[in-house]
Parts: C-alpha cells; sequence; structure tokens
C-alpha cells in the first residue's frame, strides 16, 4: 500500500464502510480507522432496514445469518390501546444484526481492496492553509500521521473531527436519547409485525418499538426528549395498556443505549479535502430516527464525488460540493418534509394522538398506504398518493393538531 493515501474515511460502521467499499471499486487507495477492536461492536441501533432501499443500494439479498426477521407491516398502538394497523402482501422490512450486518460491509470493502485499522482512534485532523490533508491516529500508546487526499468523516454523533473541519454540528434541540434491548418471554406477538407504541408518559418526543425474531426473543426500545431512556423502558413493559401485555413477564437479555438526532441533515457537509457522511452528517430520518438507509445512500454519492475530484486533481470546497448539491437532490424534500411531520407530531398531545389513531382507521387509510413500497422517502411517497381522498383528511387533521397547539 501506498504512504500516502487518496482516501482516509474516520469510522468503520456502516456508512464509512459502504464509502470505503464504493472507493475501493472505484480503484481508490482508501483505508479505514475504526476506533473499537470489532467492527459492529458495540452495537447502537434496532437495525430495521427498508428491503427495497436495500435493493436499490445492491444490498438484497443479505445473508440468512444476518437477518433476524422480515415484516409484512405495523401495528400502531394509541396511549389508550386504540390500534392502527398496515398490512402488505409481501415482506417491506427486515431486521437485522447489525454487528453482522457492518461486519459484512466492512468484508466486503476489504474484498474490494479497502484497508483497515482497528482500535485506532482518529484524535485530529491535518489542516495546512485550511484545507485538510490527512489525519494523526493513535493506536494504543502511539500517534502517527497518515497524509490524504481527501477525509471522509464518519464518524458518528461525536461530530469532534466535523467541528475540527470548520463545519456546524447537528441541531442539538433535536436529539433524543435511546435505549434498545433484546428479551424473551414476549407474549401475544404477530411475529411478521412490527410494534410501535405511542405516549408522552413512555416515549416524549419519540415512541417506543417491538420487533419479533425468528427465535422467539425481541427487540424492544424507545427513544425520549426528555426523562430515563432506562427508567421509561422499564414504565413502557409494566404500564403501558398495550406494551405491558406483551412485555410485562418479559426477561431483559441485553440493553444498550444511543442518542438519535432527528433534526435532518447539516446545513454543509464539505470543505477543502473533507467530505461527512451519516450520522454525523445527521442524513437521518426526523420521523423514525432511522439512518443507516441516508447514510449509505451519501456515503455511495460522496464516493463518486470524490473519484470525480482524484481524476481531476480538484479537492476543494468548490469542487467537493458537488456532493452536497446531489445529497439535496435525493434526500432534499424527504428529509424536510418528515422534519415537518415529526414537530407535528411532537406537538400533538396524547389526546390528539388517540383522535388521529381513531381517525385512520376510521376513513380506511390503511389502504392507500399499502400502495407505499418505499418508507424510507417518505415525503414523495405520500405525494404520489394525494389523489386518494383519505390521505389529504388525514393530513388536514395532523396539521390542524399543529396548529392548534402552536397557535
Amino acid at each position: 500500500m501506498k504512504s500516502f493515501l487518496d482516501v482516509v474515511v474516520v469510522g468503520g460502521g456502516p456508512c464509512g464502510s459502504f464509502a470505503a467499499l464504493n472507493l475501493a471499486k472505484f480503484g481508490v487507495n482508501v483505508k479505514v480507522f475504526e476506533e473499537h477492536e470489532e467492527i459492529g461492536v458495540p452495537s447502537h441501533c434496532a437495525g430495521h432496514l427498508n428491503i427495497s432501499s436495500l435493493k436499490l443500494l445492491g444490498l438484497h439479498p443479505l445473508p440468512p445469518e444476518i437477518v433476524e426477521n422480515t415484516f409484512y407491516g405495523a401495528i400502531f398502538h394509541s396511549p389508550t390501546d386504540k390500534e392502527f394497523s398496515i398490512r402488505f402482501s409481501s415482506p417491506v422490512t427486515c431486521a437485522v444484526n447489525r454487528a453482522l450486518f457492518d461486519k459484512y460491509i466492512a468484508e466486503m470493502a476489504k474484498k474490494a481492496g479497502a484497508h483497515y485499522s482497528l482500535n485506532s482512534m482518529v484524535e485530529s485532523l491535518i489542516i495546512e492553509n485550511d484545507f485538510v490533508k490527512g489525519v494523526v491516529v493513535k493506536r494504543e500508546n502511539t500517534r502517527k500521521s497518515f497524509p490524504a487526499k481527501i477525509v471522509v468523516d464518519a464518524e458518528g454523533l461525536s461530530s469532534k473531527i466535523l467541528r475540527q473541519a470548520g463545519l456546524l454540528a447537528f441541531n442539538r434541540h433535536m436529539l433524543v436519547n435511546a435505549v434498545q434491548a433484546e428479551v424473551e418471554n414476549v407474549k401475544d406477538t404477530e411475529t411478521g409485525m412490527v410494534e410501535i407504541f405511542l405516549g408522552k408518559n413512555y416515549a416524549p418526543g419519540f415512541y417506543a418499538w417491538l420487533m419479533p425474531k425468528h427465535d422467539g426473543k425481541a427487540k424492544v426500545g424507545l427513544a425520549a426528549k426528555i426523562g430515563n431512556p432506562k427508567e421509561l423502558l422499564q414504565k413502557l413493559m409494566a404500564k403501558h395498556p398495550a406494551a405491558s401485555k406483551k412485555l410485562r413477564t418479559a426477561k431483559i437479555l441485553q440493553t444498550s443505549f444511543h442518542p438519535i438526532t432527528l433534526g435532518g441533515p447539516i446545513p454543509k457537509t464539505y470543505s477543502d479535502g473533507f467530505l461527512a457522511v451519516g450520522d454525523t452528517a445527521s442524513q437521518v430520518k426526523p420521523t423514525t430516527g432511522g439512518g443507516v438507509i441516508f447514510g449509505i445512500t451519501c456515503a455511495r454519492v460522496a464516493a463518486k464525488t470524490i473519484h470525480e475530484a482524484l481524476h481531476e486533481n480538484d479537492f476543494s470546497s468548490g469542487f467537493l460540493s458537488a456532493y452536497q448539491k446531489r445529497c439535496d437532490e435525493i434526500l432534499g424534500f424527504d428529509a424536510k418534509f418528515m422534519l415537518k411531520m415529526r414537530k407535528m407530531l411532537n406537538a400533538m398531545s396524547d389526546d390528539k394522538i388517540d383522535k388521529a389513531i381513531n381517525l385512520c382507521t376510521k376513513i380506511g387509510l390503511d389502504k392507500p398506504l399499502q400502495n407505499i413500497r418505499d418508507i424510507d422517502f417518505q415525503g414523495r411517497s405520500l405525494l404520489r398518493m394525494l389523489w386518494n381522498p383519505r390521505v389529504p383528511v388525514a393530513l388536514l387533521y395532523f396539521l390542524f393538531s399543529y396548529l392548534s397547539a402552536n397557535p
């Protein structure tokens, strides 16, 4: 391997590895620095992914050992246990083992020619005349500089490297703290359905979820803008009118905690010699908190832009701005729409949420929603359904509820 790298990637999560995979396919000399000793550990999210998006990204079908379950729809539970469900004729989403999923992408990147250095923390950027020129890496008790033409920041939410590049981090006012647990002894679940639990007493500013697995266990979790996530999860399992019926006697096997940013993509994701992808760029759906699909979509865009930059030998902010423009074209409308929806949902009282669930059931909103196959790009999906009178009725209800809460 040449001593002077074309590209350094900070972070070996799915976004960093997918960027490395696509760069390696272009023949780029790329090295990934991952601070942990093992790719995918610790695991940070539920791993609930849209199958159609995985197909578009060339990641479907996944190896069977990675997929924990596939789902045909979702059941939404209101704070007083009113229900609204959407069911599809074929699987639309899957739950993956995130550690194995992350390893899978990293192994593909290695086979394509990317290099990895584990237990290697990127401490700082090498900056010369405001131009990013590489990174300083700490491994064990030694520090070493790695010059590179471009640095791709996929560090996650810490945003330390992002700030060193002079870029603004995510909106901390739109941050929620999540807890994810694996449990056993769950009762009365539908194996092919994800369950969503709403209520400000249990998940203020977000929601809780239950995802059954084929082995009889389940993933249960929630995120909250305020309060202690661990205590809220215990409360959900013991007292939520719907969740407690399924989880009161469940045994928690393992638990993890992580923050989620819901504020939409940061305003600028590039500078001289530098690009940001994934959570550090807040490329996350504001409605559901899912960041894998948005992040790796942008990672592929980053790889294409970098390949062009290397061909032109131009690593300036002006040239790399094409990355942001392309990502905005892909995510922009949907991210803005979902941010509006998140703010509407946050503004609704539990009583309004109950009434909304009732309305969705009464008008048969599940029928037009069954035509949705792309649940990642929700703005465009809903636009395509506006011809159905049920959809505008529901949207108007959410809008009026939001306006009445924010006069």
